[in-house]
């Protein structure tokens, strides 16, 4: 067991640990050019070869819709519970309780603990994840709703694209495959090593409200993913991505948003940092539980 473990783990503390020396070291690390890579060209191709070459059932698909959907009603109950009992404004604090750094450390963790068939099914939930972030965690956040946001979301091009290969079942063509696979490729290492480099970067303030969200995000992820997946009766892969992404700490995007918003973006860099920092520690009992 602690062979497979340390399988699963190692990659991700390897990769995210070369990050955090090289931005301690002082070299040079691009960001804003690296996300955009990630989110607009490596990302949409991630989720057209996953989901074009899904090894389960558009009814399989739609359950995971709907899972993540009931997941996230429950994480908005408990944030917007909560921060109303600590009188703190949801615009600032809300969307890192409600979202889970997916990408940077679920893809991988789900990748090394499933192996393919764990990618493909984190990659759907990934997609939901990033069209619901990059909406909902947009208003709120901004305080603005805009339908416009969902047509300039690239996940959506990755996803209708391939909905037809899905449904079909077919496959698309070898070379259409083997473009998205290879650039498919940068998303997971770039993603992990820029969660070091964020971790390099970011400072703690005002402890205890820090702590709290953390503690939020990954207890009450872990608590409505456990409830979600016994409620729908999910098993194996499905259920371990499940409890895997729920659980996992608060989105560095978060910190985007808190930054061009304006929405106490030192107590957001906190929390990303502390619950990261948890989320290392519980890592071993989390998937000596899923495995």
């Amino acid at each position: 067991m602690f062979e497979q473990l340390f399988a699963v783990i190692a990659p991700v503390f390897i990769t995210a640990g070369i990050g955090y020396v090289w931005a301690k070291m002082g070299k040079s690390f691009d960001t804003e050019l690296i996300t955009s890579l990630v989110t607009q060209v490596g990302t949409p191709c991630l989720v057209f070869a996953s989901l074009s070459n899904l090894a389960v059932s558009p009814a399989s698909l739609g359950t995971i819709a709907v899972v993540y959907a009931v997941v996230m009603a429950g994480m908005l109950v408990i944030g917007i519970s909560a921060l109303r009992l600590m009188r703190l404004p949801l615009h600032s604090y809300l969307p890192s309780i409600i979202f889970p750094n997916a990408g940077n450390m679920g893809l991988p963790l789900a990748l090394f603990a499933f192996g393919q068939e764990g990618l493909s099914i984190a990659v759907g939930l990934f997609a939901l994840h990033s069209i619901l972030q990059f909406t909902l965690g947009i208003w709120i956040a901004s305080g603005t709703a805009s339908i416009r946001l969902l047509t300039r979301n690239p996940m959506i091009l990755g996803v209708v694209v391939a909905l037809p290969f899905l449904f079909f079942q077919e496959k698309p063509p070898v070379w259409v495959s083997n473009t998205m696979q290879l650039l498919a490729g940068i998303v997971i290492p770039l993603m992990v090593m820029m969660l070091g480099v964020s971790l390099a970067n970011l400072k703690v303030t005002r402890f205890r409200r820090a702590f709290a969200i953390s503690v939020l995000r990954l207890g009450g992820g872990f608590g409505v993913g456990l409830a979600t997946a016994t409620a729908f009766g999910l098993e194996g892969p499905m259920r371990g991505v499940l409890l895997i992404i729920c659980t996992m700490p608060c989105a560095v995007f978060g910190y985007v948003f808190a930054l061009r918003y304006k929405r106490e973006p030192d107590d957001i860099a906190a929390a990303i940092v502390i619950s990261t920092s948890l989320a290392f520690v519980i890592l071993p009992f989390l998937l000596a539980y899923v495995l």
